[in-house]
């Protein structure tokens, strides 16, 4: 089993880098994990998809070892 862990991201941030980091775990372009995002939050009234954001930001720890990185 794998010890991968969600981390906010630290080199790609636009808002807290909350999507950049689930977009660094699965390999994925951000901008496209950003759309998908923001469609599906409008599309399911925004409310919903804020307060999953707020969660995450508060949840997901920096990923401290890429913040460092040369």
């Amino acid at each position: 089993m794998s010890n991968r862990k969600f981390y906010k991201s630290t080199t790609d941030v636009k808002a807290s880098g909350v999507l950049a980091g689930i977009a660094e775990y699965y390999n994925w372009d951000p901008t496209i994990v950003r759309l998908v995002f923001a469609i599906a939050t409008l599309l399911t009234s925004i409310m919903p998809g804020v307060i999953v954001y707020i969660i995450a930001d508060w949840v997901m720890p920096k990923d401290t070892e890429k913040e460092y990185e040369i």
